[in-house]
């Protein structure tokens, strides 16, 4: 296995990156690559993977979905009882990965993580699917779970009690914002000369520089 793992390769060859050609706002450049990603069917272009520290100093990843983005950052919904939301309640700092492999491309989003108002987690909420939001209700993320039948006899327990009835959204379920302050946007290249470009903040700017591959 070690000798099929070592022998998996793939050339990338995606079009030249330069500072040249990329936006002077981070959250513009973005935009234009998710705007891409889109249009070539990339599968799930809004999964990105999202890395949390918790007191212990562990990491913990998991892969969300991004809901929504704009200068203010980054949103996405989780239950605030999980284990990334305890972590952020511990340390509000998080990292989030794009990975387009269609495209050869990945951007890498760091900053602080905020809670957003309670009016747009109960916006959203009410936008779900009805079987949706009763499985945020229902699911207790993270926790030790006894059985799959357990799992599905409260979801049709509680599907049949709000049958008709409009679901408000529960207190621990919501969305967090990252706010960024580091941007990376990569461009797979030939023989692993990657175009590596990031915007670091600097007060009310963003500096623009070129990393090594």
């Amino acid at each position: 296995m070690e000798k099929v793992i070592a022998s998996l390769r793939r050339e990338y060859a995606g079009e030249a990156l330069d500072i040249s050609h990329v936006d002077k706002s981070p959250f513009v450049q973005f935009q234009y690559w998710f705007e891409e990603a889109v249009r070539a069917n990339v599968n799930e272009a809004n999964a990105m993977s999202l890395a949390t520290v918790g007191k212990a100093g562990r990491p913990s990843i998991r892969v969300v979905l991004l809901k929504r983005f704009d200068e203010s950052g980054f949103v996405f919904f989780t239950n605030y009882e999980s284990r990334k939301g305890r972590d952020l309640a511990e340390n509000p700092f998080a990292s989030m990965s794009f990975f387009w492999p269609e495209l050869f491309r990945q951007v890498r989003i760091e900053g602080r993580v905020e809670k957003v108002l309670l009016e747009e987690s109960d916006s959203y909420f009410e936008s779900r699917p009805f079987d949706s939001r009763i499985g945020a209700m229902v699911s207790k993320q993270s926790q030790v779970l006894e059985s799959r039948e357990y799992l599905e006899a409260q979801v049709n327990s509680l599907s049949s009690e709000y049958e008709g009835k409009n679901l408000k959204r529960p207190a621990f379920w919501g969305g967090f914002c990252l706010i960024p302050e580091y941007f990376e946007f990569w461009q797979g290249r030939p023989n692993r000369l990657h175009d590596r470009i990031i915007y670091d903040q600097n007060a009310d700017n963003w500096d623009i520089k070129r990393l090594f591959p």
